[in-house]
């Protein structure tokens, strides 16, 4: 053999080689793959451990009167290990899954027993250990299951795996429900549950968690290794009662008068906090839902209702005074026409021009006397507060938009008379309640707030108290002008015949807005947003009250769309809240000296009737019939005897009192008629005998 012969060889034995042993690499592949695959797998399934988080229960939130508005409870996915030790052999299941699916279907009514016996049937086909029978169980359906054939053989054997899960619920359904809010996984927080969740979500625990074929995670311990804490609950202020009051009157106006969205806010004069906030939006014909928060994210022209900061203005600076002559009617600036919708009223007093809501009165007051220095008049409004946002508890504020002068789109000769009656500005319900707030409050400016405390395990965990904004808005002279002219609109003005009521005062101020259209502004097609705002009691203020309607069919005129929702609020809060009340003075009787008149009869009930009329009575009867004797000293009670031979004068007695005293002087009474005695058949003082019959006529 030759060298080229031997080197040749050598090469096609390397070779050869490599081509083998590359073959049974590819073939042991094939075998692991294939034909041990599922072997493989399973063995590295169940070396497949971690531990995975356990969601804790999240916190409730209270109303301020303690009703629960928004709690968890737990809700259970049902599942079966389809190899316990108790069912391992085929003839113990085959004996039992038919009853158990008989069970299933009876309880949950969503599959038939052929179904359900079908499903078990392919759980343990496919020797699953951690088969899925049915989501979203309730504590007591789990219970009832337990009892069930199979899964009653005990924890171990019967297969019975429940996997605890918390779901979110209100339990007042749509009371305050945008004002609870959600919180949910890639959505913007909402609410209070968004607000509130790192107090509200607690802290997650820990179970240790093994992957089984499928790429299915079980729990390896039925026990959690961490257990999760619980979260802190939520002390809103809002008053459930009230709140429903709130909702109820918004949505009857809403269908009334077919408008588009509206809403309503109540805040506590004092503390700020709000009470009831309701918002509902036309998702159908005369059907309306909660969909967006516009009393603190509705932007818009506040309309008339913020004449009061006009007014205000101008009273501070000593511009006007309440008693000065202004002109109503028509007021030209360049480029525009102000007028009153509902006519001129003539020259009136500004105070009379405030009660009509004027206009082009209040236009023309502001031009003149801020026209050559504008500023002044917008610097109030910044002092006050009115283009900053409150930075609420709450997420969604939207951003106040008041011009100035220093602004791009301010037009020296159209801007500042319009803004006089409320346009040229973005306010929020929120930011306009919380201003007349303030003039309810002597001039404190408070923020509102939604959330007074925070408790975890009973035990306070933060207080929160509403931020004051400014101690004083305007002087306490400008206040007085200010709260007079408020009342005035309702006993004199807009309001006289929609809001007034005889039993308590009530200040405020009616609004109509034109809405501009998203594309054509003001020309478009005309819209308008209907609003009262104001407070009450206005003598002794206690809560502030705001009512927006927009987009009304059936009228637009502030006090008349937004007008009756204010009253009826108004009236039941008053009506229930017994510290508002005026209580009047007792009765006094000029030259009486007598006490009410009472006939002899049944003592116990002559007692009952003196002590309800405030009457101390002299008790000097032990006997139950007894009679009344008026003395310089009050009532003197004394004990009654009847003879039995002597007739009683029983005129004027109840039948009660006359049946008791007739039979005492053993007398047999027909009765005729009903009342009380007015005659008696037998003469009072003449001698009788027992058994005697008298008939009494009673009317």
């Amino acid at each position: 053999m030759n060298i080229r012969t031997d080197i040749l060889m050598r090469v096609y034995i390397a070779f050869g080689l490599i081509v083998f042993f590359a073959f049974a690499v590819v073939f042991k592949l094939c075998h692991v793959q294939f034909v041990q695959g599922n072997k493989w797998r399973a063995m590295a399934d169940s070396l497949s451990t971690m531990y995975r988080n356990v969601e804790a229960v999240r916190g409730n939130i209270y109303s301020s009167d303690g009703s629960l508005l928004a709690t968890s409870v737990p809700e259970y996915e049902l599942r079966m290990d389809m190899l316990a030790g108790g069912i391992e052999k085929d003839e113990v299941f085959k004996d039992k899954v038919d009853s158990l699916a008989a069970k299933l279907s009876a309880l949950f009514g969503d599959k038939s027993t052929k179904q359900y016996s079908r499903l078990l049937w392919e759980g343990r086909r496919d020797k699953s250990r951690y088969f899925l029978l049915k989501r979203k169980v309730t504590h007591l359906q789990l219970n009832t299951v337990r009892s069930f054939p199979i899964f009653n053989m005990g924890k171990y054997k019967g297969g019975m795996i429940s996997i605890a899960m918390n779901k979110r619920i209100l339990p007042f359904k749509t009371l305050a429900a945008r004002t609870i809010g959600y919180k949910n996984e890639n959505v913007q927080p909402v609410g209070l549950e968004g607000a509130y969740s790192d107090y509200i979500d607690g802290e997650s625990g820990k179970q240790l968690m093994q992957r089984i074929a499928g790429g299915v995670w079980i729990p390896v311990n039925q026990d959690i290794e961490i257990a999760p804490k619980e979260g802190a609950d939520i002390i809103s202020t809002i008053d459930i009662n009230m709140q429903d009051v709130a909702q109820n009157a918004l949505m009857k106006q809403l269908v009334k008068s077919d408008a588009h969205h509206g809403c309503v806010i109540l805040m506590e004069v004092k503390t700020g906090e709000i009470r009831a906030v309701a918002n509902y939006t036309r998702t159908a014909e005369g059907e309306y839902k909660e969909t967006f928060n516009y009393a603190i994210a509705g932007n818009q022209d506040p309309g008339s209702t913020f004449k009061v900061a006009s007014y205000m203005a101008l009273l501070e600076d000593k511009k006007v005074d309440t008693n000065t002559l202004v002109e109503t009617g028509n007021y030209k600036i360049p480029g525009h026409m102000i007028k009153d919708s509902h006519g001129s009223i003539g020259v009136v007093s500004v105070k009379r021009a405030f009660e009509e809501s004027s206009n082009a009165a209040v236009a023309k007051l502001v031009n003149n006397a801020y026209h050559d220095k504008q500023s002044a008049f917008t610097d109030h409004l910044y002092t006050w507060g009115l283009n900053k946002r409150f930075g609420l508890q709450i997420p969604g504020e939207a951003t106040p938009v008041v011009k100035n002068p220093g602004n791009r789109s301010w037009n020296k000769n159209m801007t500042l008379p319009q803004m006089a009656y409320g346009y040229e500005m973005q306010l929020t319900p929120l930011k306009m309640v919380s201003f007349y707030n303030a003039i309810a409050n002597n001039g404190k400016y408070v923020s509102p707030i939604f959330v007074s405390e925070i408790r975890r395990l009973g035990n306070t965990v933060e207080r929160f108290k509403a931020q004051v904004i400014n101690e004083k808005i305007c002087s306490d002279v400008t206040l007085k002008k200010m709260q007079e002219m408020l009342e005035g609109v309702i006993t004199d003005g807009t309001g006289k015949n929609v809001i007034y009521n005889p039993l308590y005062k009530v200040a405020g101020k009616s609004g109509t807005a034109q809405v501009a259209d998203a594309n054509k502004g003001y020309r478009g097609k005309r819209q308008y947003q209907a609003s009262f705002c104001g407070y009450f009691p206005a003598d002794n203020p206690k809560y502030s009250l705001i009512v927006v309607i927009n987009d009304p069919k059936n009228g637009y005129y502030g006090a008349l769309v937004a007008g009756p929702p204010f009253r009826e609020i108004a009236d039941k809060i008053y009506a229930s809240d017994a510290d508002m009340f005026t209580h009047p003075a007792p009765d006094k009787l000029a030259g009486n000296t007598k006490m009410p008149p009472s006939k002899s009869g049944y003592r116990k009930a002559t007692q009952r009737v003196y002590r309800s009329l405030g009457i101390k009575a002299l008790l000097a009867a032990n006997a139950d019939a007894a009679n009344v004797v008026d003395t310089n000293n009050g009532i003197d009670v004394r004990e009654e005897n009847y003879d039995e031979n002597t007739v009683p004068d029983l005129t004027g007695m109840g039948l009660r009192d006359a049946l008791y005293a007739a039979g005492n002087a053993g007398l047999k009474p027909v009765v005729k008629g009903s009342g009380k005695v007015v005659r008696q058949s037998v003469t009072p003082g003449s001698r009788t005998r027992k058994g005697l019959g008298i008939l009494l006529e009673m009317q």
